[in-house]
């Protein structure tokens, strides 16, 4: 570990005296590149320098306690070569844990898919409820929110919804929430007072950058224009400007009709087919790899129950982590970075057990 910890630190000093020159300023890319490598290197190269640090005042305590007789200073000394040593240690997990494989896509905006699932109107209902929760917990972090297709039922519920979360990291962070949500409640259109479960899935997916390859062949997909039905203005109910997009390989169709323009939908459109195809690349690729799968904390499966939110009790239970809260209110108003932060610290624990093994 160390020996990788001396390279990455004389790669950040050479990566800071490339920054330095002035040539490099004219080339953007090259720039660019740079600039993301120093800030993916900087916490790693911060943490091993206070690890140096901290070794060094152990040995220096030691030193000095090995001279020193006056009582009242030997004892100072134990104290500072006890919180030393308390913190190489802390330093030493935080190290294992930066130098985790880091997923490609962590630093990427995302695309989420949130679909009613067993239970009706009540579902909808819900689906919606959890679009809310997700647009305030990224207002709550200054990320963008960008709706790209949405289908309502007249009582206020999403059959589906489609959006992008555009933010630093924003993949890294809202990975875990991919699965199946449940609810238990009782729905407004109950009269007996019986607690009803519904589901929803949501599916989280990285936007597709151009740096990587899904081609779309021009065979392989067909293009439809119509008229946006549901709620919206004049200019977007009365031209022709939402593209529906079906993709005949995968049979994969989406639909674009948020904004006025014909070509800003298809736009739209085209990043989210993108978006599906890439994440079904990805969904291959952890079958093909079921061992990883396996030491992951539910970043891939679809079917899987990740989380129950039950209202008479106020409770909210994510069942991979076997974590539960007692307030359901806050987190269905986007409080939801403690359970995000328990997933993460879950997985980084799985990971480092499995580089163990």
């Amino acid at each position: 570990m160390f020996d990788k910890l001396e390279a990455l630190l004389s790669r950040f000093e050479e990566v800071l005296n490339e920054l330095n020159e002035p040539t490099v300023a004219n080339n953007q890319e090259r720039f660019r590149q740079l600039m993301k490598e120093q800030s993916d290197l900087t916490p790693i190269v911060e943490a091993y320098k206070e690890y140096k640090k901290s070794k060094q005042n152990i040995e220096d305590s030691l030193a000095m306690l090995e001279e020193e007789s006056d009582e009242d200073m030997r004892e100072m000394l134990k104290e500072e070569l006890s919180d030393s040593k308390k913190r190489v240690e802390e330093l030493e997990q935080e190290l294992k844990i930066l130098l985790l494989p880091k997923d490609p896509n962590d630093d990427k905006n995302v695309i989420m898919e949130i679909r009613a699932g067993a239970g009706g109107d009540e579902a909808a209902l819900f689906a919606a409820e959890i679009y809310r929760m997700y647009v305030h917990y990224a207002e709550g972090r200054r990320w963008k929110v960008e709706t790209m297709n949405v289908d309502e039922i007249g009582i206020g519920g999403m059959k589906e919804v489609n959006f992008m979360i555009s933010g630093q990291g924003a993949y890294s962070v809202l990975k875990y929430e991919s699965g199946v949500h449940r609810v238990q409640r009782v729905p407004e259109t109950e009269s007996g007072g019986r607690i009803h479960t519904s589901t929803i899935s949501v599916a989280v997916m990285p936007e597709v950058d151009d740096d990587i390859d899904i081609v779309i062949e021009d065979k392989d997909i067909r293009i439809d224009v119509m008229r946006a039905s549901g709620n919206g203005g004049q200019c977007v109910n009365t031209t022709d400007s939402a593209v529906r997009l079906t993709h005949y390989p995968t049979g994969i169709v989406v639909y674009s009709q948020t904004e006025k323009s014909q070509l800003q939908n298809k736009a739209k459109a085209f990043a989210l087919l993108k978006a599906k195809l890439y994440d079904i690349e990805q969904q291959q690729r952890h079958d093909a790899e079921a061992e990883l799968r396996r030491s992951q904390i539910g970043t891939g499966d679809r079917s899987e129950k990740i989380r129950t939110y039950n209202f008479p009790q106020g409770r909210v239970t994510d069942h991979r982590i076997n974590l539960t809260l007692y307030k359901l209110d806050k987190v269905m108003n986007g409080d939801i970075q403690e359970i995000i932060d328990a997933c993460i610290a879950a997985d980084q624990t799985a990971k480092l057990a499995k580089m163990n093994e």
